[in-house]
């Protein structure tokens, strides 16, 4: 089965999520381990996937700022990418 690094920290730090219901009703997520990644929604199905495109955004805009992001599970983005020759190929 394969693994693709970049879902399986999505889906950890989502593991990690905590929902409250907000006193009208509506739902309020955040990512206490991913500081600012907060979430609002009607329903709790739609503030986690306010919460998901907010972290996706979040990861993505780390990255190509070189923020440092949180080690989740072991999975490590920070590391730099490791090049290959053409000859290796």
């Amino acid at each position: 089965m394969a693994s693709f690094i970049l879902t399986d920290y999505i889906n950890q730090c989502m593991a990690e999520a905590a929902y409250d219901k907000l006193e009208d009703g509506t739902f309020a997520g955040r990512i206490p381990t991913c500081t600012g990644v907060v979430a609002f929604g009607r329903t709790l199905r739609e503030c986690e996937a306010e919460l998901r495109s907010t972290l996706e955004d979040w990861i993505l805009l780390g990255l190509k700022l070189k923020h440092s992001l949180p080690v989740i599970n072991d999975i490590d983005l920070n590391q730099e990418p490791r090049h290959e020759s053409v000859g290796s190929l």
